[in-house]
Order: C-alpha cells, then sequence, then structure tokens
C-alpha cells in the first residue's frame, strides 16, 4: 500500500472538520495504522466513519490490507504541532533530551517551539524557607523526547 495516498486521503477526508490526522503507518505486510485526533475529541463513529471511506476509495481486490483507525492515546506522546495547540492550558510531562522530566502547564505553543510554565523553589535573601514561584521555559520541539498530557485522579 502507498502510505502518501491514505495519507493524502485522510488529510483530504479531515480537511474542513476539527479532526487532524496524527499518525499513518504502513507496515511490509500492508497493516495500516491511523491516529487521527480533535480539538473536541474522537467517537468511535468518527473512527468508523472514517474506516468506511478508506475501504471505498482502497479495494481490497486489489492489494490486501489491515486498517486500523482509532484516536490518539490520551497519554500518548504528541506527535504533531496540532496536538501542542489543542492542550495549551493542560498539565504536562515533559521529558528533554538532556535527561530531565518535567511537569507544568503548556502555555504557548507556534510553529519553533512551546512554553512550558513550572513550580520552581527559590530562597529568598534573608528568608527562612524557600517559596514556590512560577517559571516559564521555553524549549525547542527539537530539545524534547517527549511531551504527553498528565492525567490526574
Amino acid at each position: 500500500m502507498d502510505k502518501k495516498a491514505i495519507s493524502d486521503f485522510v488529510e483530504e477526508r479531515l480537511a474542513g472538520t476539527d479532526y487532524f490526522p496524527v499518525d499513518v503507518t504502513v507496515s511490509a505486510n500492508n497493516e495500516i495504522k491511523i491516529e487521527v485526533d480533535s480539538d473536541s475529541g474522537v467517537d468511535i463513529d468518527f473512527c468508523v466513519e472514517l474506516t468506511r471511506a478508506i475501504e471505498e476509495a482502497f479495494s481490497r481486490d486489489e492489494e490486501d490490507y489491515e486498517l486500523e483507525v482509532g484516536s490518539a492515546g490520551l497519554t500518548s506522546p504528541f506527535k504533531v504541532h496540532r496536538q501542542y495547540l489543542k492542550n495549551i492550558g493542560e498539565k504536562v510531562e515533559v521529558l528533554t533530551c538532556d535527561g530531565r522530566k518535567l511537569h507544568g502547564v503548556l502555555t504557548a505553543a507556534d510553529e519553533s517551539g512551546f512554553d512550558l510554565e513550572t513550580k520552581v523553589k527559590v530562597k529568598r535573601e534573608g528568608a527562612k524557607r524557600p517559596v514556590e514561584e512560577l517559571h516559564t521555559e521555553r524549549f525547542a520541539y527539537s530539545d524534547v523526547k517527549s511531551v504527553c498530557v498528565e492525567l490526574e485522579f
């Protein structure tokens, strides 16, 4: 199966909706996995609808394949820029390339990177104990290994 043809079809099918493609993979033995996301959540009915549209466009008579369409996992690392935009204001966990693990709030995102607001302990001169202050740090996408939503229970 042609990954580009499938990716192009999915992007065209999602155009004009609040859904967006996150990942399209095609294995050597034609196992196709498509992950989608949306600003308002992904429901199973939409996944079924997209699956049927793909099956109509890419005949199994011409080339046999296995197809799986689903939502990007809630705790899966972000893969596309739009996931950062969708999650502004949410608590996230960031694993940096230099091995730091940070927890904070995603406050901004643009084409070059994102901002993370964390709490840091600062000891003021003359104070007996440190106090927590909010600190914002800027990251380039290339400086992080993963960013995922942090779930609270």
